[in-house]
């Protein structure tokens, strides 16, 4: 489980992550990260994550699994984010029936893609 302070929990919060952040998606997840303006150490706060997983995904038993096998996967990277930074990670179908091996890959890949382009971003 994911710390209250490291948990999205706003509207305002996951759209704008989710508008003004970077965007990178793979076959079973999409993560968008906005990292603040000069995030160089701790700014407003720990990073904090949010998970999207729609119906498409199957029975609210389904996505409440998916949501918790995201949530302990995610929990690793937050310590490495900038402080202020939020993380949305989107689940698509296919992560329902996925391996938890394949899922830690795929995530892998999206944060350092992600982190990647926001480190780029903030060095322009």
């Amino acid at each position: 489980m994911l710390p209250a302070e490291s948990r999205m929990r706003h509207r305002h919060d996951f759209s704008r992550a989710v508008r003004q952040g970077s965007r990178s998606g793979r076959t079973l997840l999409t993560g968008h990260l906005l990292v603040p303006p000069g995030a160089e150490g701790e700014t407003d706060g720990p990073a904090r994550a949010g998970f999207v997983v729609s119906r498409s995904v199957g029975t609210a038993v389904v996505r409440n699994r998916v949501r918790r096998r995201l949530r302990v996967l995610v929990r690793e990277y937050l310590s490495s984010l900038p402080g202020g930074s939020l993380l949305v990670v989107r689940a698509h179908p296919q992560a329902a029936t996925a391996r938890q091996a394949d899922l830690a890959a795929e995530l892998d890949l999206v944060m350092s893609t992600l982190v990647r382009r926001q480190v780029g971003a903030q060095r322009r």
